[in-house]
């Protein structure tokens, strides 16, 4: 139970960082459309918000990993 709750925590937290990072692409940026092959580096809170997302993301993983082992 209070895995689950965990990783349902961790998923809403990884689904906003990953839609914080796209500020100000617009619509066709979520989607997938082309920035004009314009690439920047990433610089202050962009590179924390990247860090970040990898984090959640590794902890996600090894959450599912748990959860499927104990089940």
């Amino acid at each position: 139970m209070v895995l689950n709750v965990a990783i349902i925590i961790v998923s809403i937290a990884l689904i906003a960082s990953v839609l914080l990072q796209s500020k100000g692409v617009g619509l066709g940026g979520l989607a997938g459309g082309d920035s004009g092959g314009v690439y920047t580096q990433r610089r202050g809170i962009e590179k924390v918000m990247f860090y970040i997302t990898i984090a959640l993301s590794a902890v996600f993983l090894m959450l599912s990993l748990i959860s499927v082992l104990i089940s």
